[in-house]
C-alpha cells in the first residue's frame, strides 16, 4: 500500500505491506463453533488448535481433516467429528464475531471461564538466562509477517536454540492456536521445548499453553495475576517481560538453569525463589 511518510524532518513517498485481517469462521459438523478475526494463513492449523485448545478433542486425530472454503465475506474451516467428541461442544459453545485481543467472548458460564488448566508434568528444557534471551531476540527473525507488518503476533515452539514451528496471526490467541495445531498435526513433542509469545500472558493464553504443553512459557510482556496463579496452578514456569537485558520469572524458577552465584537475594539457595 502506499502513503506519505514524514521521516528525518521530510515528507516522501513509501509503501508498506498491510496484515490481512478477516473474519474466519470454525465450523464443526456444520455448525458455527466461533468466527474470529485473524490473518488468513495456516487455516487448517488454527482449526485444528482451537477445538484442541478449547477443550473439543484431544488430539489432531479426533478433529479430523479441515476444508477450509472461501466466500465473499470471510473463510470457512469445516471440521467434522465424531459425535462422542461433539458432545463436548456443549461445554465450550460458542457463537461470536470476536475482536482479535478478546479472548472469552461467547463463554456461557464463569465456571468455563475460569476452568483449571491442563497440568503439565514434564521437567522441561532447563534453558540458561542467556538462552531465553537470545531466543526472543531471534524471534523477529523467525517472523516474516511480523517483519514486514509490524502489526502482528507470533508464538514459536522452541527447543536447543532454534524454532521448530512459528505461526503468526493478527490475534495473540490465534497465533497460539495455529501453533498448537501445527504442532499436533505434525506429531512434535513439546515436553523438552519452550513456548515463546510476543504479547501478554492473559488467562486463556496460559490456558491454551498448558494444552499444547510445553513447560516453560516466555512472553515479551507482562502477565495478569489470574494468568501466574493459573500457571502455578498448571506447572509451567512463566517467564515474562523478557527483553535484552534480561526478564522476570513469575512461576517454577527451578526449571531455569541459574548460573551458579548469580543469585543475589536474600534467600541464597540455588534457583531463589521459585514460586
Amino acid at each position: 500500500m502506499s502513503r506519505g511518510q514524514w521521516r528525518d524532518g521530510a515528507r516522501t513517498d513509501g509503501t508498506r505491506t498491510l496484515a490481512a485481517e478477516t473474519p474466519v469462521a470454525i465450523v464443526v459438523n456444520g455448525s458455527t463453533l466461533a468466527v474470529m478475526l485473524a490473518t488468513p494463513a495456516d487455516l487448517a492449523d488454527f482449526a485444528i488448535g482451537f477445538v484442541l485448545t478449547e477443550g473439543i478433542v484431544a488430539t489432531a486425530c479426533e478433529a479430523g481433516a479441515v476444508e477450509v472454503v472461501a466466500h465473499p465475506h470471510g473463510i470457512e474451516a469445516r471440521l467434522w467429528i465424531d459425535d462422542a467428541y461433539a458432545a463436548r461442544l456443549a461445554d465450550r459453545r460458542r457463537a461470536m464475531a470476536g475482536p482479535t485481543g478478546c479472548g472469552l467472548c461467547g463463554i456461557e458460564s464463569l465456571d468455563a471461564a475460569a476452568r483449571p488448566a491442563r497440568f503439565v508434568t514434564a521437567a522441561g528444557p532447563r534453558p540458561s538466562p542467556s538462552e531465553i534471551v537470545a531466543a526472543m531476540a531471534s524471534l523477529g527473525d523467525a517472523q516474516p509477517l511480523g517483519r514486514a507488518t509490524r502489526a502482528v503476533h507470533g508464538a514459536a515452539l522452541w527447543r536447543r536454540g532454534q524454532p521448530l514451528l512459528v505461526r503468526e496471526d493478527v490475534g495473540r490467541h490465534n497465533a497460539l492456536d495455529k501453533l498448537a495445531g501445527a504442532v499436533a498435526r505434525a506429531g512434535i513433542g513439546t515436553a523438552d521445548a519452550m513456548l515463546l509469545l510476543t504479547s501478554r500472558v492473559s488467562l486463556e493464553m496460559v490456558q491454551k499453553a498448558a494444552v499444547l504443553g510445553c513447560p516453560v512459557v516466555v512472553a515479551v510482556s507482562a502477565p495478569t495475576a489470574l494468568a501466574v496463579a493459573t500457571a502455578a496452578a498448571a506447572g509451567l514456569t512463566l517467564v515474562a517481560v523478557a527483553r535484552a537485558d534480561g526478564f522476570e520469572v513469575f512461576t517454577q524458577a527451578d526449571r531455569i538453569d541459574w548460573p551458579a552465584g548469580s543469585w543475589q537475594g536474600k534467600d541464597k539457595t540455588a534457583g531463589g525463589d521459585d514460586s
